[in-house]
This record gives structure tokens, C-alpha cells and sequence, in this order.
């Protein structure tokens, strides 16, 4: 065997050190971390934290709204596609979508500047392509899209369409061809066909989807497969399940379940719902009980199998699934604090690992995922 040349044994020595700080720095290539940003309407404020492999929660910030003094009925929080721009919605007057930029590395929250919103708005979230903020007004009864800058700061409204009674979510589809707003009042879900390049919104045909009577339609999500729609009903507590038609934007209900535990007798008050990112598992939070249940997803059918119902934060209006589907956080909206569960990865069931304090009335949870 050859001896190595000076410049060859450089070279290894040169890679046999890189190697050794890597490790020592306990950095793995290619790892990203996550980081859970929960929205504090009391206190006016986001509590970053990064997630550890673990499921332990580390506080990273307190990152608080500039500009704002009277705290609003609630915080709801939006993460740019492109991971470069967290939006709060401030629901005080006047009512102001705040835009931080979200530090690549350190997950850290900085502010960029506030933009103005049409009213006092319960949801916001961004279309596919990052340019529209959608956002939705329970009290003012309208929904809205104002454009984005390139720095992520919310332009004058575009569009200010009213609507039926209490809007509470307005949401894109997985395409970004149509918008889809909760009447939660009316017990209807409104379509709209959008234009992305355009930014206009117009009403769909059919312009809306019915739903049971004194139902009270709040939060959806879609399933990652984009074949399904999953619709929370705030006031009898029903969780539908819709079969998705993309071309056409269309909802078709294929089951209806609950978010109730078993037993339950009072006045149903459900809040948020969210799927795992592998569309196996959904999860619901309800307020009257205090919990979260869980179901089973067949991912060719999209029917809902309930896993059981487990206690949680008090008022849990939020929570949210980390990106790898192996965590949920919850919050709690009358105990300032939230709890980590870990995920059965079989049977999805929930299992409680830790609870740590937050902001005052915490009640919007998202994660992020830095490469």
C-alpha cells in the first residue's frame, strides 16, 4: 500500500476534525428544529419555544406586539409558506396584523411592522403562494384579503366581502384555487374562487355548504391527500367528515361523529381541530369538558374512527401537531399554561408528558420546522 501524500493526510485530518465538532456540537446533518409559537391575547404577546426530540419544551422569547396596548379577545397566528414570517392578528383596536421575521436559526422572532386589518378578526392565514392574508370576522361578520409585501407586512384590504352570521375560519384549499369561510351563525360554509395572480376573491357555485341547524361550523382542516375536509361544529360538538372534490371545490359529507366525551350532558363548546401531517390521526379540543379527542383516519375512505377523549389545559380553544406528527400541545385559555403529549404512533393515542407556563389567555398554538 502507497503512503498517503502530505496534501491527501491534509485533507483527512482537515475532515477527521470536522467530524469531531460535529459531534461534539451534538449537531446532526441535515436536522431541523422545531420551534411552537403560542399567541397570548392578555398579555399581547408570542411565547417561542423549540421543541427538543424528546418533547421537552425549552422558552426561547417572549416576543411582544409594538405598537399595541389593549389586549384583544384572542391571538390568532399565521407562519408564511416560505417559513420567513410570522403574522399575529390583533383583535383591540385598531385592529392590526403584526409581521415578525422569524430568524432561520435561532427560531427568534423580530419585528418588522404592522399592517392594517379590516375588523376585529378571529382567523388569519396565508394563500398557498405567501402574497394574500385571508383573515375572517366573528362580531363584524366579513371576511377579507389584504395583499402582503414582499417583507411579509399586511397592505390596505383588498377585498371586504360580508357574510352570514359569525365568521370564524377562512382557509385555502390545497391548491389554492378556492377559499373556504365558517359561518358559524348561519350554519354555512361559504365558497369563493380565487385568483391568486390576481388576488380576487368571487363567489363559487355553489357560493355555499350547509350544515345542520344550530350547528355552528368553526375550524376545518383538509387531510394531506387533499381528498378530504374534517369541519368542527362549535355548538353541538360534531366532527364531519367531507369528501373533497378539487376541480370543482365541491364538499361532499360522508360521516358525522362528535368531539363529546362519552357521557356528556351539558353544553357542547368545541373549539380547534388539527390532523397529523401523515393524515392517520385527527384531534379535536372542546371547552365545557376540558379535552381533546382523537380519531383514527382511514386514509382510502376518509372515515373517522374515535380513539376516546383525554383531559387537558383549562378552555383549551388552541393546540396544535408538530410537523413530525409525534407531538400535540395544547393551551389554556383560563390556565395560562400548555401541555405536551406524545403521540402513539400506532394507535394514536395521546399520552401526557409535561405542562409549562405561557403568556395570559394563550389560545393560538403553530410550529415550525428549521432546516
Amino acid at each position: 500500500m502507497s503512503r498517503p501524500t502530505s496534501r491527501s493526510a491534509s485533507r483527512a485530518a482537515i475532515a477527521t476534525t470536522l467530524a469531531f465538532l460535529v459531534l461534539i456540537s451534538g449537531v446532526r446533518a441535515g436536522m431541523a428544529e422545531t420551534f411552537a409559537y403560542v399567541g397570548n391575547a392578555d398579555s399581547n404577546d408570542i411565547s417561542v419555544f423549540k421543541l427538543a426530540e424528546s418533547g421537552e419544551m425549552i422558552a426561547v422569547q417572549t416576543a411582544s406586539f409594538t405598537g399595541v396596548e389593549k389586549p384583544g379577545s384572542s391571538t390568532p397566528l399565521a407562519i408564511t409558506p416560505d417559513h420567513r414570517v410570522l403574522i399575529a392578528g390583533v383583535r383591540s383596536q385598531p385592529f392590526l396584523a403584526v409581521s415578525f421575521a422569524i430568524d432561520p436559526r435561532t427560531g427568534q422572532l423580530s419585528h418588522i411592522g404592522n399592517g392594517p386589518l379590516a375588523d376585529s378578526m378571529a382567523n388569519i392565514a396565508t394563500d398557498r403562494g405567501g402574497k394574500f392574508l385571508f383573515s375572517a370576522s366573528y362580531g363584524g361578520n366579513k371576511v377579507a384579503l389584504n395583499p402582503l409585501a414582499a417583507n411579509g407586512v399586511a397592505g390596505e384590504p383588498k377585498q371586504v366581502i360580508p357574510t352570514g352570521l359569525n365568521a370564524h375560519a377562512f382557509l385555502p384549499s390545497p391548491d389554492n384555487r378556492f377559499v373556504f369561510a365558517t359561518n358559524l351563525g348561519s350554519d354555512q360554509v361559504l365558497a369563493f374562487a380565487f385568483d391568486a395572480v390576481a388576488g380576487t376573491l368571487t363567489p363559487s357555485d355553489p357560493p355555499s355548504i350547509k350544515v345542520p341547524e344550530k350547528s355552528g361550523p368553526r375550524h376545518f382542516v383538509f387531510h394531506p391527500n387533499g381528498k378530504f375536509v374534517y369541519l368542527l361544529h362549535e355548538l353541538n360538538g360534531d366532527v364531519a367528515a367531507f369528501g373533497y372534490e378539487a376541480k370543482s371545490g365541491a364538499w361532499t359529507e360522508i360521516q358525522r361523529t362528535t368531539a363529546l366525551p362519552e357521557g356528556f350532558n351539558g353544553k357542547p363548546w368545541a373549539a380547534d381541530i388539527h390532523i397529523t401531517p401523515d393524515g392517520r390521526f385527527l384531534y379535536a379540543s372542546e371547552r365545557t369538558t376540558n379535552t381533546l379527542a382523537g380519531y383514527r383516519v382511514d386514509v382510502s375512505s376518509g372515515k373517522l374512527t374515535q380513539i376516546g377523549s383525554v383531559p387537558t389545559e383549562k378552555q383549551p380553544r388552541g393546540f396544535h401537531i408538530d410537523p413530525s406528527g409525534r407531538y400535540l400541545v395544547a393551551v389554556g385559555e383560563l390556565s395560562d399554561s400548555m401541555t405536551v403529549y406524545a403521540i402513539d404512533q400506532s394507535s394514536g393515542a395521546l399520552g401526557k408528558l409535561k405542562s409549562y407556563p405561557t403568556g395570559k389567555k394563550p389560545n393560538w398554538v403553530e410550529f415550525l420546522s428549521l432546516p
